[in-house]
């Protein structure tokens, strides 16, 4: 089997990608593949034992099968909490889209699929003349967006696809992820982006409290899902 990734974009930051994330990864452990992950810009670390931790980076490190060096699955970890692109050049660091396709070239040598995070939106700032669209690019393969169920997500959805699909890139599916259990009609607004979308849904993840990546596997779609991007 040729070793297989995909991109995660989200519609937002703080909609759970890292959740879906992480529950793709149960999810094709399950399938029987060596699913490794990759986030490679992670801005918010703190140090433990004179090691950077970043929670997104230790939670899809928990549920990847296969593990990468530190420095392989996050190139780029930055301390403070803000746009990468902020944080980076308050520590004086270059985000060099080159180095992580680097890294991923190390990593997909090692497992059967890389699934690779992105960072807040679609079109987050990387440098100057850079942003997120233009790491996808560069790695080039399909995309899976996570949709953030609440107010306001069919625009957020529907631009971010967009933007996806004019970059000439695959948009193979996307997820659900219901982050408001008070949201009004939420069956609806799926029904909404499932017509609008044109890529297929791979699964509608209910609200879980505390989260739990693993019972969210069995929501997703994997078969669907490795059918698209093969």
């Amino acid at each position: 089997m040729t070793a297989l990734s995909l991109f995660v974009a989200g519609t937002d930051t703080e909609i759970g990608k890292t959740f879906v994330s992480s529950a793709l990864l149960h999810g094709f452990a399950r399938a029987g593949l060596r699913a490794a992950a990759m986030k490679p810009i992670a801005s918010g670390a703190s140090e433990r034992n004179d090691i950077l931790h970043n929670d997104d980076a230790d939670q899809l490190d928990a549920a990847a099968n296969v593990a990468l060096p530190n420095e392989i699955r996050t190139p780029f970890m930055m301390h403070e909490p803000i746009a990468p692109h902020i944080a980076a050049q308050q520590e004086g660091i270059t985000l060099d889209i080159g180095r992580i396709v680097e890294a991923h070239q190390y990593a997909v040598k090692q497992a059967d699929i890389v699934v690779v995070e992105g960072v807040g939106g679609f079109r987050v700032p990387l440098d100057d003349k850079h942003d997120t669209a233009d790491l996808a690019i560069a790695l080039g393969f399909p995309v899976v967006l996570v949709v953030g169920m609440r107010l306001g997500c069919i625009s957020h959805a529907l631009l971010t696809a967009e933007a996806i699909k004019t970059r000439g890139l695959k948009l193979a599916g996307w997820a659900a992820n219901c982050i408001d259990p008070n949201m009004l009609y939420p069956e609806e607004n799926i029904a909404t982006l499932t017509q609008r979308l044109g890529a297929p849904l791979i699964g509608v993840i209910p609200h879980f409290a505390p989260p739990d990546a693993a019972r969210a596997a069995a929501h997703l779609d994997i078969a669907q899902l490795l059918a698209q991007i093969q």
